[in-house]
């Protein structure tokens, strides 16, 4: 279970990091990333259970490290960070391959609240791939909105991993699908809601 809360409003309140359960949620204990105070996602590599993958925010008023996302492969004892892009942006959502599960797609997301408004947005954001486990990511581009872009939320079809969906908050944004793994990209809706609503 990830704590913090992901839809950074203006009365948001923050976590410390990651609690694992292994009795079906009888009790609980904490695994770390405790400076990560928003997690937006967490996925379970489905052939392998000790390995994990945590979307990070991190700090919602202020630029920190711990804003990325983290792999474990020992179920939470140690964690690396396998996406890092920079202390202002951090990972809100993460995907992974039912199918092929050293597929990933990451959503990148720089975001600021400050006393004087809101700052959801930037040049780095975007959705990104990989496909050996986190070792090498690519930004994804294809069709998908360019300039500042803000809060993504990503979809993998279970029934074919092929098909990707992405909503993208963005001056051009929307709901966006791959049929391709996100190579390319096909705009399919113009729904495209506030991040702190997300």
């Amino acid at each position: 279970a990830g704590t913090g809360e992901a839809n950074g409003r203006n009365s948001s309140s923050w976590g410390d990091g990651v609690y694992k359960s292994t009795d079906g949620g009888h009790t609980w204990a904490h695994m770390g990333l405790d400076d990560t105070q928003a997690i937006g996602r967490i996925v379970i590599d489905p052939t392998n259970p000790e390995v994990v993958y945590v979307a990070a925010l991190g700090h919602l008023w202020g630029p920190n490290a711990e804003r990325a996302l983290f792999k474990t492969t020992d179920g939470g004892k140690t964690w690396q960070k396998v996406l890092f892009i920079n202390d202002d942006t951090g990972v809100s959502d993460v995907a992974i391959d039912p199918q092929s599960s050293n597929i990933l797609y990451a959503a990148a997301y720089e975001r600021r609240r400050t006393v004087w408004g809101f700052n959801g947005g930037g040049p780095n954001g975007g959705v990104y791939r990989t496909t050996d486990a986190g070792a090498t990511w690519k930004k994804l581009t294809g069709g998908l909105p360019e300039g500042d872009v803000g809060r993504i939320g990503l979809s993998v079809y279970r029934k074919d991993p092929n098909i990707v969906y992405a909503e993208v908050q963005a001056a051009k944004g929307g709901i966006f699908r791959s049929e391709d793994k996100g190579l390319t990209w096909k705009k399919m809706s113009s729904t495209d809601p506030r991040p702190s609503y997300f």
